[in-house]
């Protein structure tokens, strides 16, 4: 047996699309449109780890989506927890589980999904802004 990939629902692709792989860092590896069945699938990796993808679905008709919370959420070890979530801060994403352990955070994408990030390795040593940041949302 072998880990293929985790496929999310996304409403809007080219918004998906900007979040995974502009601000988080995935690439694209892999696209099909369906005409026939009215979807395109995009399949993602972290770089240098395509065993390990995530896949994209958009359904061209708009369809409604629950919360996303019931999906659970995806995980991905990071070299630097705090210059990732500074990245992605300032890329406008909210950080909803600040890494205040040096260790674990939380963001959500455009459609809800929760994405861990989580430090490769060793926790890093706490730091501020980060060790007094709050939750925000839900994660």
């Amino acid at each position: 047996m072998k880990y293929l990939h985790t496929m999310v629902r996304v409403t809007d692709l080219a918004a998906s699309l900007d979040f995974y792989c502009d601000k988080l860092g995935l690439v694209e590896v892999k696209r099909t449109d369906v005409p026939q069945g009215r979807f395109t699938l995009v399949y993602l990796a972290a770089p240098g780890d395509e065993d390990a993808q995530v896949e994209l679905t958009h359904n061209w008709d708009p369809e409604e989506y629950g919360g996303g919370r019931n999906f659970g959420h995806l995980a991905y070890a990071v070299e630097n927890i705090y210059e990732i979530c500074q990245h992605l801060a300032d890329a406008g994403v909210t950080i909803n589980r600040p890494p205040r352990d040096g260790h674990m955070a939380f963001v959500r994408s455009p459609d809800g999904i929760s994405i861990e990030l989580l430090q490769k390795g060793r926790a890093l040593p706490p730091r501020e802004p980060w060790a007094s940041m709050g939750n925000t949302g839900t994660w």
